[in-house]
């Protein structure tokens, strides 16, 4: 596996709460990616080039602190997108688009076809920067799917469009994130639908990150003239592009090994060959940047902010800061574990993060007033 190092940094209604608490950090994981000397490639821009990226002002790590509901009384979210000032939700399980909104949480579209069994539903929600396009990632009966809905910047304003199907559907490993990158384009996340081999298939939709134009077809600089922009993955949750436009992805291992990758145009991550950092003396995948166990991870939800990554874990129950620095990322540290049981998503949003809890998803242990969505200042 071929070592890869960062080089440089980058209507329904529910009822609103609003508190404060505080939360201790728990210790660092211990695993690394393994050493090595990295590839000097980067996120590419709008003609598929390379960025070159910055490098970082040293700084003091954001402590963040001040934990307070932004919303509560949620059913299992899961996607999570601002656009100005406002923000919006997916739930997994109903299938509803909601608009954060003062005190209450605005039923904007229910997505009908929606089959919400074991790990699919609506998931992953993305506002294009024009913003007079949402687009969801949601599961079917038959299918992943992603569509559009028209959008004014605060409500949906007529029915939506599919703008790419027959992603490879399963009772889990569906994937699922969507981000929109600095070239503009929709980045899509799926999983290997329990068809393990579909990863290394640059042919097939799943276990993949997908790159497209807004009306769902292949980006015309794509690596396989197709869809598909990167591929070996088991089940991408998280996607993140840093202040150099690099992309980062979180993924879920099988039992030992959850990962953290800096995603290459064609870039290939080795499963189901490989899981974390197994294989490391070949040049035919790409190495992890970090990995954890996965009772310390199961991770999901990705954001940037303040010069660190920001990755929420599931089974882990806890949010890790990656700092990224000059040659690689800096150690990781856990806050919050335990506090607020699984973590699905994360929002940068510039001096403060949005968190949402995963409670209510059939896995976790509902506590009062779940789920949520937090805002955590950093200090």
């Amino acid at each position: 596996m071929r070592p890869r190092l960062l080089l440089a940094v980058p209507a329904a209604v529910l009822p609103l709460v609003l508190a404060s608490c505080a939360a201790p950090a728990d210790p660092p994981a211990p695993s690394t990616a393994p050493p090595g000397t990295p590839s000097a490639t980067g996120t590419p821009a709008a003609t598929g080039t390379p960025s070159t990226p910055s490098s970082p002002t040293a700084t003091t790590p954001p402590e963040p602190r001040d934990p307070s509901p932004v919303a509560t009384g949620l059913t299992s979210p899961w996607g999570l997108a601002r656009y100005a000032e406002t923000i919006f939700v997916t739930e997994r399980d109903t299938g509803r688009i909601l608009r954060l909104d003062g005190d209450r949480a605005v039923e904007l579209a229910r997505v009908g076809d929606v089959d919400a069994s074991s790990e699919g539903g609506l998931l992953g929600l993305a506002i294009n920067p024009a913003g007079d396009g949402l687009f969801v990632y949601y599961s079917t009966a038959r299918d992943n799917r992603i569509a559009r809905y028209p959008f004014d910047g605060r409500a949906i304003t007529g029915d939506p469009e599919v703008i790419l199907d027959n992603i490879p559907v399963a009772s889990i490993h569906n994937g699922g994130q969507l981000a929109f990158g600095p070239d503009e384009l929709l980045y899509a996340s799926t999983g290997d639908a329990t068809e393990r081999g579909s990863a290394q298939d640059r042919n097939s939709l799943s276990g993949k990150i997908l790159r497209l134009t807004q009306d769902g077809r292949a980006a015309p600089d794509n690596p396989f003239d197709n869809e598909v922009f990167s591929l070996g993955h088991r089940n991408v949750q998280g996607l993140a592009f840093d202040d150099s436009g690099r992309l980062f992805a979180s993924e879920f291992g099988q039992n030992t090994f959850d990962e953290l990758n800096l995603i290459e145009r064609g870039g290939n991550y080795g499963w189901p060959e490989v899981e974390g950092t197994q294989g490391s003396d070949s040049d035919e995948f790409i190495a992890p940047l970090r990995v954890w166990r996965t009772d310390q991870a199961s991770p999901s939800g990705l954001a940037h902010a303040r010069g660190s990554l920001w990755m929420a874990g599931l089974r882990g129950e806890r949010l890790w800061e990656i700092p990224l620095t000059a040659d690689g990322t800096g150690e990781p540290r856990a806050h919050f574990a335990d506090e607020y049981g699984r973590l699905r998503a994360v929002l940068g949003e510039g001096d403060s993060l949005l968190v949402g809890t995963s409670n209510t998803d059939g896995r976790g242990d509902p506590r009062d007033g779940d789920d949520k969505i937090l805002r955590v200042a950093l200090g």
